[in-house]
């Protein structure tokens, strides 16, 4: 059966098998940062007995690899694939993350495990793009940006679930259990795309060389900077919301958890409710979705020394950057013309540049002794940097279409 005459049935088996897929990377994406102590004392213990600090920072570089395998595996990997079926595809990239990730669990060095880190970011860009065109084709017509939703669920629900199980498991078992559990996922989501996930064709003609022309469509370039720049500003603040927490709002540390299951459920919701509204209209979500952004996080900061307010507008920061993904996601697809796999891929190298721009300004501002509220404030002119592209992108749309009639 093609996935274009599915049963209401089949379709969701197929899109909950994409979806175990991407629970797994938001586990394998995220988990790390809960653990980075316990990575430090165990692969650095000699750094580790002299500064604690600096064999943690070193373990962040961890985050790093993997975020720069991400940049790099989803446009080489996407491009290079496109030619092949795309149920087969996700069936081997499923693979790979089953293999990467059980090298992180197994390798004995510090070296060898930042170098599984890297190869376990190669396939997320690939697998979230060319899963993300199954899902659209899987719903059908009007319904494209619903079934991107979908697949992205897994990964928003592993920031509620995943991520502190597994950092729970880590800290009480060993680190390195976190990880055998991530394989194990990545293992059952490859077995369950085999058997659920329709036949799809690719396109025969496509060569990584056809592909990489989508770089020359200047829609691309500034879809591409309202996810780097605009998702900067939910990484701004979502790196930094345990000292948020404890230093500003005064809360002890079991408070921590709690706020990032709040922000967890925020992007859960908002996920799915951005798929259904970018399917209604694309453009005002996407202008609407960054102006509220921007706006939230100010309302954060200003409030951010009480810890309701402070969990309220967390939830609600997780709700609307989520909601913006999957439609920045279906609006990289629209403006790709025919080079669709890599720029569905290309979507996730753009939010990984997003993690580290965010990530970075925000620690910029509290090492200039600006506070740990700081890095809100970033998030609302990162926010507002990615309306201004998308207003852009949108006028010069309008401009085209109009010289054109």
């Amino acid at each position: 059966m093609t996935s274009s005459n599915l049963t209401r049935g089949a379709a969701t088996w197929a899109l909950l098998s994409l979806a175990v897929g991407s629970f797994g990377i938001g586990m394998t994406e995220f988990v790390v940062m809960g653990l980075l102590p316990n990575i430090a004392e165990d692969l650095l213990p000699t750094l580790w007995a002299a500064d604690s600090a600096d064999a943690i920072a070193q373990t962040g570089w961890l985050i790093t690899l993997y975020a720069l395998g991400v940049v790099v595996g989803a446009p080489t990997i996407a491009g290079s694939v496109a030619k092949y079926p795309r149920h087969r595809v996700m069936i081997g990239l499923a693979l790979a993350l089953t293999v990467f990730n059980a090298l992180t669990f197994l390798a004995p060095t510090f070296e060898l495990v930042a170098a599984s880190r890297f190869l376990a970011g190669l396939p997320h860009g690939a697998y979230f793009g060319i899963g993300a065109l199954v899902a659209a084709d899987v719903l059908g017509p009007g319904q494209r940006a619903k079934g991107v939703a979908f697949v992205l669920t897994g990964l928003t629900v592993a920031n509620v679930v995943g991520v502190p199980l597994g950092t729970y498991l880590g800290q009480q078992v060993g680190w390195r259990a976190a990880f055998m559990v991530v394989a194990a996922i990545f293992g059952a989501a490859t077995v369950l795309i085999a058997f659920f996930v329709p036949e799809h064709p690719g396109d025969p003609g496509r060569t990584l060389r056809a592909e990489l022309k989508v770089f020359r469509i200047g829609q691309v370039w500034l879809a591409l900077g309202v996810g780097a720049i605009g998702f900067g500003g939910f990484f701004a603040v979502y790196s930094y919301v345990a000292p948020m927490v404890t230093e500003v709002a005064g809360s002890p540390e079991w408070v921590v958890p709690i706020v990032l299951v709040l922000m967890g459920l925020g992007m859960t919701i908002g996920n799915l409710v951005g798929g259904h509204l970018a399917d209604v209209d694309l453009k005002r979500t996407l202008v609407g979705g960054l102006l509220a952004l921007a706006v939230v996080q100010a309302l954060l900061a200003v409030t951010s020394h009480w810890i309701w307010a402070l969990a309220f507008f967390v939830f609600l920061t997780g709700f609307v950057s989520a909601a913006l993904s999957p439609t920045i996601q279906t609006r990289l697809m629209d403006v790709a013309e025919d080079n669709q796999s890599i720029a569905a891929a290309l979507n996730h190298s753009a939010l990984n540049i997003g993690n580290a721009l965010g990530a970075f300004l925000g620690g910029l501002v509290i090492a200039a002794g600006w506070g740990f509220v700081a890095p809100a404030w970033v998030g609302v002119l990162l926010a507002l940097g990615g309306l201004g592209i998308a207003v852009a992108s949108l006028a010069a749309e309008r401009r085209r279409a109009g010289a054109l009639v």
